[in-house]
């Protein structure tokens, strides 16, 4: 009898590894779910006032959903290298569509969409210009101090596509876009003499445009106002406020809100925040604040991760434009700054925004994974076979170091 028991090895454990910056998704999917729950509570009278379905703005934007998601995969499974070949034929295309919806359609007294309103290419330009100024200052870290190389060509192509966006005219699209522009311009190492030169002009163009403009004038006019005494304050601030006042600290319930009945402009868009508030208070006003927060957090910690400077620039201006957006809809609906009509990402209703945001977050994604995916890399095959990377760039592999004679295989 044979008394010892044969004892098999185990085999080593391997943790199973998805490439996903868990956090990050679960906290996008509640904003997403957060969004379509307030969209159908805040557009389901308007629908039927326009002869449609009580469900005709949750499903464009669940459609709209689909096809963001669609996008974001595409964006986390391509290396986010291979972006910088298509990034002046993304510029071209979105200044051709700059310009035809400038001159196209009017929808409420402004000339910025395409196909019914269903296409805003203002809202693909603030993605784009992320993405390019992310491979131009990575590309010119030399020359970023320099005047002519560098601080003149960033507000050259800021200056395009701001002047096209202010045709339409999209002033808070337009402020937008240069503030994350001297934003990137400082992600990106520029000294600290260039940023203020580029927060200067950008101040003295805008200060010139708000007073020019009558839409702006009117904005500054009523913000001023509305500080003094908010009943004094624009028409859509006023109705704004009333909301939030009478959600109080938990809300009247889901689906309950009254201001959406009673004139709040733009309900299911702009103001889809003050919908939030009346019906989940002050609490649930803050678990989307905190949301927010989250994403931001998530995308600067993959940011410092990122493995080059490509990937820390288009981590972190991606998650910082994010919440940047959120920010300004959430200021403008309490008064804080003047009214502007930029979306509250991942939550209101509109397929422009929610494309761009949700293939934006499939970006950081993909920074994540790639990020990840060369740790592992290094982390698990031996040391002589790094050399391997090389072949990629059509280098002859290197051999193996052989064992010394006499060593046991």
């Amino acid at each position: 009898m044979n008394n010892h028991t044969d004892i098999k090895p185990k085999k080593k454990a391997h943790a199973l590894y998805l490439g996903v910056d868990v956090p990050l998704l679960l906290c996008t999917a509640t904003l997403l779910a957060v969004g379509l729950l307030f969209v159908y509570s805040a557009s389901w009278e308007f629908a039927l006032q326009m002869d449609q379905q009580p469900a005709y703005f949750l499903q464009r934007q669940m459609l709209f959903a689909l096809v963001g998601i669609s996008f974001a995969l595409i964006a986390f499974f391509l290396d986010y290298h291979r972006i910088r070949k298509f990034v002046i034929p993304l510029v071209i295309i979105i200044i051709v569509l700059l310009l035809i919806s400038g001159l196209g359609e009017s929808r409420l007294g402004a000339r910025r969409s395409l196909i019914q309103g269903s296409i805003q290419p203002s809202e693909m330009a603030k993605l784009i210009i992320i993405i390019y100024l992310t491979y131009w200052l990575s590309s010119k870290q030399e020359y970023l101090n320099s005047i002519s190389f560098g601080l003149l060509p960033l507000m050259i192509i800021l200056g395009i596509f701001c002047g096209l966006i202010l045709l339409q005219p999209d002033l808070s699209a337009a402020i937008t876009i240069y503030l994350l522009g001297g934003l990137m311009f400082f992600l990106g190492g520029a000294d600290i003499n260039q940023i203020v030169k580029v927060l200067g002009v950008a101040l003295a163009a805008g200060l010139i445009v708000v007073f020019i403009l009558p839409t702006g004038r009117e904005r500054v006019s009523e913000f001023l106002m509305g500080l003094q005494d908010p009943a004094q304050g624009s028409y859509h601030i006023i109705r704004s406020i009333e909301g939030i006042v009478k959600g109080g600290l938990f809300g009247v319930g889901i689906g309950k809100s009254t201001v959406k009945f009673t004139g709040l402009p733009f309900a299911p868009t702009d103001s889809i925040f003050a919908v939030i508030v009346e019906e989940k208070g002050l609490v649930g006003a803050t678990v989307v604040i905190l949301l927010y927060v989250l994403l931001l957090w998530r995308g600067i910690t993959i940011a410092n991760r990122a493995v080059d400077l490509e990937g820390k620039l288009l981590a972190s201006g991606i998650a910082i434009w994010i919440f940047l957006e959120a920010l300004i809809n959430i200021s403008v609906m309490v008064n804080l700054i003047p009214f502007a009509g930029n979306a509250l990402p991942l939550i209101s209703s509109g397929g422009s925004s929610l494309v761009t945001v949700l293939t934006g977050i499939g970006l950081i994604m993909g920074v994540s994974r790639f990020t990840n995916k060369q740790k592992e890399d290094l982390e698990g095959r031996p040391l002589n076979a790094v050399v391997d990377l090389r072949r990629d760039d059509g280098w002859r592999g290197v051999s193996r170091s052989r064992r010394p004679a006499g060593v046991g295989r």
